[in-house]
């Protein structure tokens, strides 16, 4: 166990000590020094103190025990892991398509967490009381490319803040079912769940009432593919790089789709999978086979940057392109005509 002691000072006096505990124990969230207050392991000068609110004492000294890490409830399980970084605080991988972040109904075992437990056991420090890795952010189940996750509470303390506080790079590569218009924009819509449909996401049509959440996707055309035919282009599919200033579930999925240009392979938010035929003609869907056929959301987190909450180190990590994605861009590239 460790122990920390703090004696408060005549300014202190009155703070509740949930506040007062966040202060000086700044490695802890005050969510987790209030379950501990809770729990009973703050005492003041020796004795007991289970109220968070209690106006703190000048002079009393509070000490907080901090009990071993208990087991995670998830198994540790030895899953190949493509690791980009990894040091004492914290590792980034290269998630792969198909590994679910967190254990869920469907998913129970198999996950990036059962994969962290098994390779960093011995190495995480308790994070909220539990042997666990930090998940600051997530990626879907079907969505490739890079993640962080934090493995002690001080560096998940530190990831946690520049998530909320936004400052955090985060570049995504899609290939989207026809192409955006304008080429480059922003689209800043509230997103929240949707009343129709409890597994999806959808835009809020009157935030101003207080619904849903704020969320911006700065988008850029990288590549747009299509057939010529009598010199008109008619477009089929995009390359599109998307840049988050927020992150909100699904949140390139919805945006993307709201715009008239869904991912490839989406299946909440397409209209159906793959790419549409463009009318009949010999020829004219040859190169959107692969397209049609693409079995998950065309979407990989391609780039992550961020400052590093313990060494301050600026870092920034690429995942290339998995190889599905490389070859629904080269099948698209080999329509009749691409701009």
């Amino acid at each position: 166990m460790t122990h920390m002691t703090f004696t408060a000072a005549p300014d202190d006096a009155g703070k509740r000590l949930d506040v007062f505990l966040t202060a000086q124990a700044v490695d802890l969230s005050r969510s987790r020094l209030k379950t501990l207050i809770q729990e009973g392991a703050v005492t003041a000068d020796g004795a007991a103190e289970t109220n968070p609110k209690k106006p703190v004492v000048a002079g009393i000294e509070y000490t907080v025990t901090l009990p071993e890490p208990v087991a995670a409830e998830p198994e540790p399980q030895d899953i190949p892991l493509d690791i980009l970084f990894e040091d004492e605080h914290l590792i980034v991988i290269n998630k792969p398509a198909g590994m679910a972040v967190h254990p869920a109904p469907g998913s129970h075992d198999g996950t990036l967490v059962n994969a962290l437990l098994f390779h960093c056991r011995g190495q995480l420090s308790g994070i909220g009381g539990v042997e666990r890795p930090g998940i600051v952010h997530r990626i879907d189940k079907l969505t490739t490319g890079v993640l962080v996750a934090a493995k002690t509470e001080p560096a998940h303390l530190g990831l946690s803040a520049l998530f909320s506080t936004h400052d955090i790079e985060r570049a995504y590569l899609a290939v989207t079912r026809g192409a955006p218009r304008p080429s480059s924009d922003t689209i800043e819509e509230h997103i929240a769940r949707s009343s129709a449909d409890r597994k999806k996401m959808a835009i809020v049509r009157n935030p101003e009432a207080g619904f849903g959440r704020h969320a911006i996707t700065h988008y850029k055309t990288k590549e747009t593919f299509g057939i010529r035919e009598k010199g008109t282009f008619f477009p089929s599919a995009a390359l599109v790089e998307c840049r988050l200033e927020t992150g909100r579930t699904h949140q390139i999925r919805v945006h993307l789709a709201h715009i008239g240009t869904p991912l490839v392979g989406d299946p909440l938010y397409g209209r159906h999978k793959g790419v549409s035929a463009l009318g009949s003609g010999p020829g004219r869907d040859a190169g959107l086979e692969v397209a049609r056929a693409f079995p998950r959301q065309a979407l990989h987190a391609a780039e992550l940057g961020f400052v590093h909450p313990i060494t301050k180190e600026t870092m920034r990590f690429v995942a290339p392109l998995p190889a599905d994605m490389t070859e629904l861009i080269a099948a698209l590239r080999r329509l009749p005509k691409n701009v």
